[in-house]
C-alpha cells in the first residue's frame, strides 16, 4: 500500500527533520523479547503522541525496521504478522503502527544506515536532523545515533519514547548517546518540531 501511494504522489516533500521509529513494529518473539516489551509498554502513548505531533508539523516520519532474518519478507507481511490476534506485541504496534504517507524501510542489522537506503531519504527530502524513538535504546538506537553523528547529522533521543530491556541499560545508553555522539536529551514533551524545522544547522 505505502509504495504504491508514494509512487503515485511523486517527489518527497523537503524538510530538515525527520521522525525516525526504529523497529515499533516487532513480534518480541526471541530471547529477552518479554522483557523488552514489558519495558516498551511505557513508551507506547509518548511515542504515540509524539508522531502526532510530527506529523502536524509536516515531519516526515520513517519507519527503520529489523527484517528478523527474513529477506523475502515485506512491510505488509511484517505488520500482519505483529498485529495478529495471538501476537505478543500486537497492542503496541497496532498503537504506532505506520499511515500510508510515513516512509518504511527495512534494516538488516542494528543501524538504521547499515546497507539501507535511509541515507539516499535523508538526502532527497534535505534532511539534517532526527529525532529518534523506539527500540531498544542501548542496542539499534544507539548505533544509529553514532551512525547519523559520523555523517554530521543532527540527533535527538526523547528519552521517554525509547526503551531498552531494563531501565538502567535504558539510563546507560541514554548518558553514552549524549556524551559520546553528541545527542540531545530530553523528554519528548520539550521537543518542538517547529522549532527545529526552523533552527540554524
Amino acid at each position: 500500500m505505502w509504495s504504491d501511494l508514494n509512487l503515485r504522489r511523486g517527489k518527497n516533500a523537503h524538510c530538515p527533520v525527520v521522525l525516525a521509529l526504529v523497529d515499533v513494529i516487532n513480534h518480541f518473539e526471541f530471547s529477552a523479547g518479554e522483557e523488552l516489551l514489558h519495558q516498551a509498554q511505557r513508551i507506547r502513548e509518548p511515542l504515540a503522541k509524539l508522531k502526532q505531533r510530527a506529523r502536524a508539523a509536516g515531519v516526515p516520519v520513517v519507519y527503520i525496521n529489523d527484517n528478523f532474518g527474513q529477506w523475502r519478507s515485506n512491510v505488509q507481511q511484517l505488520l500482519a504478522y505483529c498485529l495478529r490476534p495471538q501476537a505478543r506485541g500486537r497492542a503496541f504496534v497496532a498503537a504506532l503502527k505506520p499511515e500510508d504517507d510515513d516512509y518504511f524501510i527495512l534494516k538488516p542489522k542494528h543501524s538504521a544506515f547499515y546497507q539501507t537506503p535511509f541515507e539516499t531519504l535523508l538526502r532527497s527530502l534535505g534532511a539534517s536532523t532526527i529525532v529518534f524513538g523506539g527500540i531498544a535504546t542501548n542496542s539499534c538506537i544507539l548505533v544509529s545515533a553514532h551512525d547519523a553523528s559520523m555523517r554530521n547529522i543532527k540527533v535527538f533521543i526523547p528519552r521517554d519514547c525509547c526503551a531498552a530491556r531494563s531501565r538502567k541499560e535504558h539510563a546507560e545508553a541514554i548518558r553514552h548517546m549524549h556524551a559520546m555522539a553528541d545527542a540531545a536529551i530530553s523528554p519528548s514533551r520539550s521537543i518542538s518540531f517547529k522549532k527545529l524545522i526552523t533552527a540554524k544547522n
